[in-house]
């Protein structure tokens, strides 16, 4: 079993990931944050060090996939390999923050890692207004996403809504989260497990 958590940079993927781990006895993949080498760089000078951050996410997250179908485990996934091919480079480029050249060569890189990936079993969309995000990113204090600017993530909220009005590469649960509090309030979780139970008892 392949669950994903797709979502908004601050929409609060990993805090759910985590949580549903621990109730469904899942093992969890979370991203590849704190080792990552570009992400300071790339927030820094983002027309420098995009294309570099791209590929780092793409190979980490085509390894990942591959690890999560050759483990036999139940796996929950911190973000897809989808997110970064869909929302996060295209918007690079169209900001000009990766140029032609490195975005072509990006996208073929990447069309030809989906041929060998399977998408997860259950892809679970948190939807998040910018105010929300805006928030939680404060809350959390790293330092690399001080810089963030709100067109920044204005431009990957509408790139991830045409995502997913699209996606058709499984079963998908979207959570708007604005008026959740998943950590504080038990109901507000529980609401969500239960979502997720009807999903996955729908699957088999």
């Amino acid at each position: 079993m392949h669950v994903a958590v797709a979502g908004n940079i601050g929409a609060g993927k990993t805090t759910l990931t985590k949580l549903l781990a621990k109730h469904f006895k899942w093992e969890a993949q979370l991203e590849d944050v704190v080792d990552n080498p570009y992400l300071d760089d790339f927030y820094n000078q983002m027309e420098r060090w995009s294309f570099n951050l791209q590929v780092y996410f793409l190979n980490s997250r085509f390894r990942q996939v591959n690890q999560i179908h050759d483990s036999g485990k139940d796996i929950i996934q911190d973000r897809t390999i989808y997110e970064d091919a869909h929302i996060f480079a295209p918007n690079l480029h169209a900001m000009g923050l990766m140029t032609n050249r490195d975005f072509e060569n990006y996208s073929s890189l990447f069309q030809l890692m989906e041929s060998f990936v399977k998408g997860p079993d259950l892809l679970i969309y948190l939807r998040s207004s910018i105010p929300n995000l805006v928030a939680q990113i404060h809350k959390r204090g790293r330092d690399y996403e001080n810089t963030i600017s709100i067109d920044y993530l204005s431009r990957l909220n509408e790139r991830y809504e045409a995502w997913i009005s699209k996606y058709d590469k499984g079963n998908l649960l979207i959570i708007d989260v604005d008026n959740l509090d998943f950590v504080a309030n038990p109901e507000d979780l529980g609401d969500i497990i239960n979502r997720i139970d009807a999903q996955i008892n729908g699957l088999f």
